[in-house]
């Protein structure tokens, strides 16, 4: 019974020995390995340099490609000239330097901003002040307030919201202010040592010798002086100031050392100098010692 018993266990194991092959995990295929071309069929670097020699020289290489309609639109954007204000610097004279010349174009009235030289009527004006109007019928327009360089004359004006204007061919020059004979202002070039006298106007209110400005040309023509935005003025008559007050206690005129009047805190001593915006006349801040 034991030799039956047996042999009738192991004839069951062989029975189900195909069964446990065919569900048994496969081993995974072995990964090919990489072949490469052999040396005689890589092209050297003499017959690579050689096909591109003889594409070069083709006649189909040489002739204009075609541009596609998004192409030629960017080429003509870069070709075209533009319609904004652009500053060039002309050719340095020998022994001289260039004088800096904004090129006439167009500005929308959006972007107006005070100092902005524009031209109406065949003048140039400059834009003192300005401001946004949105009423609640009709189209948005801008109202400004401009000054005549030539006749230095000051008018209002209206523009439409977005109105395209000439801008002023205006040419700028680096020059320091030397002395006054009469009612001109000589401002000299520190490189060439050429003079030129300009007429009184708005700018000798915070001019003082030695002052580097810029002195405005326009057709050939001397129109007008731009001074730095800041200029340090020394205080020579005010009230005398109260211990305490502070930069938001109140105010009080002050005459500067220009003969200008600056309203200036009432903490403000005669003989301080303070910090006076040219453009709109107001005091700043305290000058650093």
């Amino acid at each position: 019974m034991f030799a039956v018993h047996s042999f009738a266990t192991h004839s069951s194991a062989a029975a189900f020995r195909p069964a446990l092959r065919r569900y048994a995990p496969r081993r995974p295929p072995p990964i090919a390995r990489a072949t490469w071309p052999a040396r005689s069929t890589l092209a050297s670097v003499d017959d690579r340099r050689e096909a591109t020699d003889a594409r070069l020289a083709s006649p189909a290489s040489n002739a204009p490609r075609k541009l596609s309609a998004s192409n030629a639109t960017r080429a003509h954007a870069h070709t075209s000239p533009r319609s904004s204000l652009v500053a060039t610097r002309r050719p340095t004279p020998v022994g001289g330097r260039g004088a800096l010349q904004v090129r006439a174009g167009t500005i929308s009235t959006n972007d107006f901003k005070v100092g902005v030289n524009v031209e109406v009527d065949n003048a140039p004006w400059k834009v003192i002040e300005f401001m946004h109007v949105k009423p609640g019928k009709g189209s948005a327009f801008v109202r400004s307030k401009l000054k005549n360089y030539l006749t230095k004359s000051t008018n209002e004006k209206t523009f439409r919201a977005g109105e395209k204007l000439q801008t002023a061919d205006v040419e700028k020059r680096t020059m320091q202010y030397t002395y006054k004979d009469d009612d001109q202002f000589v401002f000299m070039d520190m490189e060439t040592y050429e003079e030129t006298r300009v007429d009184d106007d708005d700018f000798s209110k915070f001019l003082l010798e030695g002052t580097t400005c810029e002195v405005l040309s326009w057709n050939s023509k001397v129109i007008g002086v731009e001074l730095p935005i800041n200029v340090e003025l020394e205080v020579k008559m005010t009230d005398p100031g109260v211990k305490g007050n502070t930069a938001s206690g109140g105010d009080k005129p002050a005459e500067v050392e220009t003969g200008a009047m600056v309203t200036v805190p009432l903490f403000i001593q005669i003989g301080e100098k303070i910090v006076v915006d040219t453009t709109s006349g107001k005091y700043v801040k305290r000058a650093k010692e």
